[in-house]
C-alpha cells in the first residue's frame, strides 16, 4: 500500500468517527451518490505480485456489504434511468439515492456482480466501449502491467524519458509510465503500447477477448430488468484529448453501435477516465447533442438538484478495492470530502 493510500484511508476513518461528517451531511450529501466500479471478482483471482491495476477491482463481498450498509442507512437504490427525473422533479426525498455503475463491460460483471445485484434487487448500469468488445482497440493498462511485471533489465522509453526496469523498481516505473502515457496524445499512446506489445510478444486482442464480454453476453445481460447498458466511446479514448470531430464521433457513434447490437435504446454515457483532464464542457455538449439523457464523469462528488442543469457532467464516487469498506464509502457518500476537494463548490462542471 502506498503512503498516499494509507493517508487517505486514515483520513476517511477519522472523518467516519468524528462528528464533522454527521454535522455536515445535511449540507453536503445532496440527493444521492453515483458509484463507479470496474471489475468485480473474488480476491483469489487477483494476481499476488505487482498488482497496480487492483484499484480497478473490487470483490462481490465488498459490493454486497455496501448494498446492505446503504439499505440499512435508508438509501434508495435507483438506476440511471431514474436519475434525471429525480433531479428535475425538485422534490426533496427523505431518502437519498445510490446508483451503481460499472465501466468497460468486464466479463466478471456478469459472472460475479450480477448475482449480487439480483440477490438484493438492485438496478445497475454498465457502460460499453464497442471496440473493446471487438478487440480492435487496446487495454493499454493491462499490457503495461504485464510488461513491467514480467520484464527486467530492459529499457522503456516514452516522451523523452527512458527508464531502466529492474527487479526492485517496478512500482516506480509503473507510476512514471502510467502517468506519462495518460498525458500524451491518444493515438500516440496507442501506437506506443502496440510497439511495446510487438517488442515483448504480447497479444493485445487477447486482453479484450479474455476480459470483456462478447456481444452475446452483453445482449443476455441487457435482457435482465435490473440492467441498463450505456456507451463509453468506441475506443476508450480520453475525449478531451481528441479533436472536436474525433471526440464527437467517439461519443455519438459508440451509442449508435451499442444500441444496434443490443436492440435497445442507449440513454446514458460515461467518459473514459472521466476526470477534469480527460473530459470537459466541450465533450459534455457533445453528449447532450447526441441525445444521451445523462453522462457521467469521475469528478468526485454527490448529486444534487443543481445537476439537473448539468446532466451530462454528473459526478461519481470511485468504488474500488482500495477504498471499498462500507464506512469509507459512507463518508464519501456524505459529500463532505468532495466538497473539500472542490473548494466548497457544490458543482464541478467546468
Amino acid at each position: 500500500m502506498s503512503l498516499k493510500e494509507q493517508l487517505v484511508k486514515t483520513a476517511l476513518s477519522a472523518l467516519r468517527y468524528s462528528q464533522i461528517t454527521k454535522i455536515m451531511r445535511p449540507f453536503t450529501q445532496g440527493q444521492g451518490v453515483i458509484f463507479c466500479l470496474h471489475r468485480v471478482e473474488p480476491i483469489e483471482r487477483l494476481p499476488v505480485n505487482f498488482t497496480p491495476n487492483n484499484n480497478l477491482s473490487s470483490t462481490p463481498e465488498a459490493l454486497e456489504n455496501a448494498i446492505i450498509h446503504f439499505r440499512n442507512r435508508g438509501f434508495d437504490f435507483i438506476g440511471m434511468n431514474d436519475v434525471a427525473a429525480r433531479l428535475q422533479s425538485g422534490s426533496k426525498s427523505k431518502k437519498p439515492f445510490v446508483v451503481f455503475t460499472l465501466d468497460d463491460g468486464y466479463k466478471d460483471n456478469a459472472e460475479f456482480a450480477l448475482p449480487v445485484f439480483k440477490k438484493h434487487n438492485v438496478p445497475f448500469t454498465i457502460y460499453i466501449a464497442p471496440n473493446l468488445v471487438e478487440g480492435t482497440t487496446e487495454m493499454w493498462w493491462l499490457a503495461l502491467e504485464q510488461i513491467i511485471r514480467e520484464q527486467q533489465n530492459v529499457e522503456l522509453s516514452l516522451g523523452g524519458t527512458t527508464l531502466q526496469l529492474l527487479p526492485n523498481n517496478k512500482q516506480e516505473v509503473w507510476k512514471t509510465l502510467q502517468r506519462s502515457i495518460q498525458d500524451i496524445d491518444e493515438h500516440e499512446q496507442r501506437q506506443w503500447i502496440r510497439d511495446q506489445a510487438e517488442r515483448f510478444n504480447i497479444d493485445l486482442k487477447k486482453y479484450c477477448f479474455d476480459n470483456i464480454m462478447t456481444w452475446d453476453e452483453i445482449r443476455t445481460l441487457a435482457a435482465d430488468p435490473l440492467a441498463t447498458i450505456g456507451a463509453h466511446t468506441l475506443n476508450h479514448f480520453a475525449v478531451k484529448k481528441l479533436s472536436a470531430e474525433q471526440a464527437n464521433f467517439e461519443i455519438t457513434e459508440s451509442g449508435r453501435i451499442v444500441s444496434q447490437k443490443t436492440a435497445k435504446p442507449v440513454r446514458h454515457f460515461a467518459y473514459p477516465y472521466g476526470n477534469v483532464a480527460h473530459a470537459g464542457p466541450r465533450d459534455f455538449a457533445f453528449a447532450k447533442a447526441a441525445n444521451y439523457e445523462t453522462a457521467v464523469t469521475t469528478r468526485m462528488g454527490t448529486v444534487d438538484f443543481e445537476h439537473a442543469q448539468h446532466l451530462h457532467a454528473l459526478p461519481r464516487v470511485i468504488f474500488s478495492g482500495t477504498y471499498n469498506k462500507p464506512e469509507w464509502l459512507d463518508v464519501l457518500a456524505s459529500g463532505f470530502p468532495s466538497r473539500i476537494k472542490n473548494r466548497g463548490r457544490k458543482l464541478n462542471v467546468l
